[in-house]
C-alpha cells in the first residue's frame, strides 16, 4: 500500500473513531466506592469541554468540566474571564429527566460543574449530554452514556 494512501486510510478511521459517542459500563461499586468515567471532548464556546460520571452505588452524578482549548501564545495577555451559560439534559432508559441549567465564570484554570444527579435501578442505562454557550459562540453539547452495574 502506498504511503499516501495508508495515511489517507489512518485518518480517516481516526476521524470516524472520533465522532462514534462514548459508551462506558461502570464497574459494580460497592456503596463507599465511586466510579468515574468520562465521555469525548469537544469544543464550546472556544474552550474544550468533556462530560464525566461519578457513581456510587446506584446513584449517577454527572460533572461538567471545562478548560482551555490550548495554551495561550508566548507573550500575549491572558484571555478574558467568560460568563458561561450551561445545560444538563439527561435520560434513564429513554426517560427524560428535567434539564439543568447553571451560570459559571470561566476564569482561565479548570472549571468543574455539578450537573444532573439521578438514582437508577441496577442495569439502566443513562444517557447525558452538557452543553456551554458564551456570546457569541452557541452551544455544541459533548455526551456520555453510562449502564449502572451493582
Amino acid at each position: 500500500m502506498k504511503r499516501s494512501t495508508f495515511l489517507t486510510a489512518a485518518v480517516a478511521s481516526l476521524s470516524l473513531a472520533a465522532l462514534t459517542p462514548a459508551i462506558a459500563v461502570a464497574a459494580p461499586a460497592s456503596a463507599t466506592e465511586t466510579v468515574v468515567s468520562c465521555g469525548n471532548s469537544g469544543l464550546q464556546s472556544a474552550l474544550s469541554t468533556r462530560l464525566c460520571a461519578e457513581i456510587t452505588g446506584n446513584t449517577v452524578t454527572f460533572v461538567g468540566k471545562v478548560s482551555l482549548a490550548g495554551p495561550p501564545s508566548p507573550g500575549s495577555p491572558a484571555p478574558a474571564p467568560k460568563q458561561l451559560t450551561t445545560t444538563f439534559t439527561a435520560t434513564v432508559d429513554g426517560a427524560p429527566l428535567p434539564n439543568v441549567t447553571k451560570f459559571a465564570l470561566f476564569n482561565n484554570t479548570n472549571l468543574d460543574v455539578p450537573g444532573l444527579s439521578a438514582n437508577a435501578a441496577c442495569g439502566s442505562t443513562i444517557r447525558a449530554t452538557f452543553g456551554v454557550t458564551s456570546y457569541p459562540w452557541a452551544a455544541r453539547p459533548v455526551s456520555h452514556e453510562v449502564t449502572v452495574i451493582c
